[in-house]
């Protein structure tokens, strides 16, 4: 999957999300696409047939079912859901007629085919399917600039790091994106900024905690006020801004 495209790159929304003063670039990606996934699914898209056919087919993840009802389009959700729902009653239906549970008293229990369609249901997503591809493209166009584009290495060389998730993933794909001196020098610099930036905000939630203390409750906050909320960026890959929605 993570071989080396030869599709379009997106220098410009990567460029974007590193010019931002944030925890994870790559978290700003994600949620940029996904702002639009959720705009386009509950625009005037949802009364296409063929959009329609897909959102019956694969429903939607937790997450983003949560998200496209805060999106306000009631109407256009719940016809979305009503088709949806009329396509799972109809599967089920086929599956309870023709199916039988499977194992007994003295076998081995096998998965059921209603258990294999319901545990396929809910594990895919009409949204994360449609991000999925454009995300490994922005990542793709991160390697891409690291390495061709000097101003971009130092970029994100300077960046506040990364949240754990898109750290692991910057640092799995590496090596098929990059080879060489060129992929030590990222990975390097993949650590440091990372490393760095945990321990920063590690020292900005300790003092957060310690001006609960009356010892301290005359002290500056410095920048500890927010750091609840970074810190949960930097350990659960949720923005801050996300974290005060809720």
């Amino acid at each position: 999957m993570w071989g080396k495209m030869k599709e379009q790159l997106y220098t410009i929304p990567v460029n974007d999300e590193f010019d931002k003063d944030c925890e994870c670039p790559v978290c700003g990606m994600y949620r940029s696409l996904q702002d639009a996934a959720i705009d386009f699914t509950m625009g005037p898209s949802y009364m296409e047939d063929d959009i329609r056919m897909e959102t019956n087919r694969v429903g939607f993840c937790d997450k983003h079912i949560k998200l496209l009802y805060k999106n306000q389009n009631r109407l256009g959700l719940a016809l979305i859901l009503l088709t949806h729902t009329e396509q799972v009653i109809k599967d089920a239906e086929k599956l309870a007629k023709s199916k039988k549970p499977a194992g007994g008293l003295f076998r081995k229990k096998e998965t059921s085919a209603v258990k294999e369609y319901m545990d396929g249901l809910d594990a895919s997503c009409y949204i994360c399917k449609r991000m999925r591809g454009m995300f490994e493209r922005y990542l793709v166009t991160v390697f891409y600039l690291y390495e061709h584009d000097e101003a971009f290495r130092k970029k994100f060389e300077s960046c506040k790091g990364f949240c754990n998730r898109h750290y692991a993933l910057l640092y799995e794909i590496a090596p098929k994106q990059l080879s060489g001196r060129m992929c030590e020098d990222f990975i390097a610099a993949l650590n440091k900024v990372y490393l760095e930036n945990l321990k920063r905000v590690r020292d900005d939630l300790e003092w957060f905690t310690d001006k609960f203390d009356y010892r301290y409750v005359n002290e500056p906050w410095k920048n500890s006020k927010d750091a609840l909320q970074r810190t949960i960026q930097k350990l659960n890959s949720i923005p801050a801004d996300d974290v005060e929605e809720d």
